[in-house]
């Protein structure tokens, strides 16, 4: 069943007034390019004069014509162009009227409605008229008879005359300016002359209370001092809506199970929290709360909140204005506006309308909160590389190596302790100005394999921020070293540092200390986790192919000489990205979001594969589980997929599959296609792919 609402009736029956519009006025720059025809209607006007003719109005999104089919006998049909209209008199009888929709590129989209031609008045008319739960004022109503065509709904609001119609069984909507009971008609017309009505007086209604508990909180409790929410744990209440003179009404309730406070009448009202031991707010940068008002007659349209120290003195209020209505809103003011007053011990919270007007509104979630907290309110992200392309330090999410030495004596003010956020072990340097590790001077640690050095950092917004942090790799056995700082440190949240090894100018086969640098003066706050070094690429070529050239068929290698490929990566849709990288100075295929990807020979001169035995790859990958190849006859229309045996991460392998695997005819292939099955993107290294007997 459609749902027709005001707008769309009115601009589908305007329609009706411009047949006689020249062509070249009509304007289609509405039209979707590149997606296919949604939302079509078809919306039929019947003529109150016993001919049977019905007039159609097509519609749809993304459409530039239509065609119809009338469903008659002889299958007549007509084309359109958007903006057209089309007409056809029917004998008697029940038709399945076709509409196809066309849009661009030649995309279709198709729609059937049933159509009853009867020269009877409709009979047995059926009419539902419901208040929206959800919307205030607004009015749906649906309308069904027998023999039926369409039918116009005239609303009884003063400066609407004008129906809106549908056709019969469709839903047409109404939204009132105001609640009341009005006298609502149906009339519901056939291919007859004569109409079926139906008249009601209707109470139209507003939607008072929210039908939705107010959004989850997603504020850290550690940033989060709360005075109502059932989130978080909240500071003790002395009083609420105290005894002050106001007119204000509060009442607690339940919203799909969440606690929610209830203003009626609202033009001021307090909350205390302690006067003998007031709330400091002074670690804390903004104040939250949810409201919802009514689209009615009592919404509330101006709110303020005020702060009291009654301490010392002070206060100051922040006011919202044009308040949202009918809907959830999350406020959050910086505790900067509040200016007037002292936040270090505030045990007043006021409520204000403005200018003593009365209404209703809903609260819920009202909490001061640190947008810039002094330490990590969640732990480091979990890292997700492979363990075998791992050299961990520090990390609880892989095996570290052994540490000889942290923050040793070498004259630093650096202090370092170990703390827990959400479980996770943290390093905690303080005035850190340098600071060193050292893993084992006898047995330094081979870095050469590595291709990135990896750490999450996080420091303080607001109290002893770190603004620059380096990472200093030693070679101690043959004093080779270099330093590489981060880009731009950010204050307040974790960031994941990956620097590749390239960029150090040092030789990493041997490294004993890992020194931390926030260079000449610059102390600081800084939180580390997930220190380690991985490898997402390979350091060493492809194993040298060993076949003789004369039983090889190479489509990539610089072992043999390839075969003309005519595409590589051709754009079918997929996500992969292709680049040809050295590795050390063998050219190699790096595949990127690895979904699937083609490789074409020659459409004309396929590739005669019956006199080999086997497929053969070598790829190295960090993170991708699965890979197939699927060889593809085009000329017989001809393919099959097989896939590798589950991925190694972290060195090269080599692949050789069975060309016996394959049920398909290899004597013409032209396509060649990886695919790593399921839509799963990843990064994988290919070199040496070629047949062989």
């Amino acid at each position: 069943m459609k749902n027709i609402t005001m707008k769309y009736l009115i601009a589908g029956f305007a329609l009706l007034a411009v047949l006689g519009c020249k062509e070249d006025e009509r304007d289609f720059s509405y039209a979707q390019y590149g997606e296919g025809p949604s939302n079509l209607g078809l919306l039929f006007r019947v003529s109150q004069d016993n001919s049977g003719t019905v007039t159609m109005v097509p519609t749809a999104d993304g459409a530039d014509s239509f065609t119809i089919s009338f469903g008659d006998s002889a299958n007549s049909e007509e084309s359109l162009v958007a903006g057209e209209t089309a007409s056809f008199t029917y004998a008697e009888g029940v038709y399945q009227v076709k509409l196809v929709a066309h849009g661009y590129d030649d995309q279709t989209a198709e729609l059937t409605e049933e159509l009853v031609v009867a020269f009877i008045a409709p009979q047995n008319l059926e009419v539902t008229i419901e208040n929206s739960t959800s919307v205030s004022r607004l009015v749906s109503v649906t309308a069904t008879a027998e023999f039926g065509i369409t039918y116009d709904v005239y609303f009884g609001e003063t400066g609407f005359p004008e129906p809106l119609s549908a056709n019969m069984g469709d839903t047409v909507e109404y939204t009132y300016a105001a609640p009341g009971v009005y006298t609502i008609t149906v009339e519901a017309m056939s291919a007859a002359i004569e109409t079926t009505t139906y008249t009601v007086d209707f109470e139209v209604t507003e939607v008072l209370m929210p039908l939705t508990a107010a959004p989850v909180p997603l504020a850290p409790p550690v940033s989060v001092i709360s005075i109502y929410s059932d989130t978080y744990t909240g500071v003790s209440l002395s009083e609420v809506n105290p005894n002050w003179g106001q007119s204000t009404t509060l009442a607690e309730v339940a919203i799909e199970g969440n606690n929610t406070w209830l203003y009626e009448n609202l033009n001021y009202t307090g909350i205390v929290t302690n006067y003998d031991n007031p709330t400091d707010l002074s670690s804390m940068s903004h104040v939250h709360f949810d409201y919802w008002t009514p689209e009615s007659s009592v919404a509330t349209t101006t709110l303020g909140l005020k702060l009291v120290n009654t301490t010392i003195g002070g206060e100051d209020i922040e006011f919202i204005q044009d308040m949202t209505q009918g809907e959830w809103v999350s406020v959050d003011i910086p505790l900067t506006a509040f200016e007037a007053v002292n936040l270090s011990a505030i045990s007043q919270l006021l409520w204000d309308s403005g200018d003593g007007y009365d209404g209703t509104v809903f609260i819920d979630n009202l909490y001061f909160y640190q947008d810039s907290p002094m330490s990590p309110p969640t732990a480091a992200p979990t890292p997700t590389y492979v363990a075998g392309t791992v050299i961990s330090l520090y990390s609880d999410a892989y095996t570290n190596i052994g540490l000889s030495e942290v923050n040793p004596g070498w004259g630093q003010g650096t202090v370092l302790s170990e703390v827990q956020i959400e479980g996770n072990n943290t390093w905690k340097y303080e005035n850190l100005s340098f600071s060193g590790i050292v893993s084992d001077y006898v047995n330094p640690t081979d870095l050469s394999g590595m291709t990135h050095l990896h750490f999450d950092y996080w420091t303080p917004l607001t109290t002893d921020p770190l603004t620059m942090l380096g990472m200093k790799l030693v070679n101690t056995n043959i004093g080779s070293e270099d330093l590489e700082f981060v880009p731009n440190v950010t204050q307040g949240s974790w960031v994941s540092v990956d620097i590749p090894l390239s960029d150090y100018a040092a030789d990493l086969s041997a490294v004993s200390q890992f020194i931390w640098d926030t260079a000449e003066g610059v102390d600081g706050t800084v939180y580390i986790d997930n220190l380690l070094f991985y490898a997402n690429a390979p350091t060493t070529a492809a194993p040298t192919p060993t076949v003789p050239a004369a039983n090889v068929i190479s489509l990539y290698s610089d072992a043999y000489t390839n075969i003309g490929l005519s595409e590589v990566n051709p754009g079918w849709g997929q996500t992969t990205v292709l680049t040809e990288v050295q590795v050390a100075g063998n050219n190699t295929w790096k595949y990127e979001m690895l979904s699937f990807s083609g490789i074409v020979s020659d459409y004309i001169n396929p590739t005669d594969l019956s006199s080999m035995t086997h497929l053969h790859f070598d790829y190295w990958t960090p993170n991708m589980t699965d890979l197939g190849m699927k060889l593809v006859n085009t000329t017989i229309n001809q393919e099959d997929l097989e896939f590798a045996p589950t991925l190694t991460q972290g060195s090269w392998v080599s692949v050789e599959i069975p060309l016996a695997d394959y049920a398909a005819d290899l004597s013409a292939i032209s396509q060649f296609i990886w695919d790593s099955a399921a839509g799963i993107d990843g990064t994988i290294f290919i070199d040496n792919l070629y047949f062989h007997n």
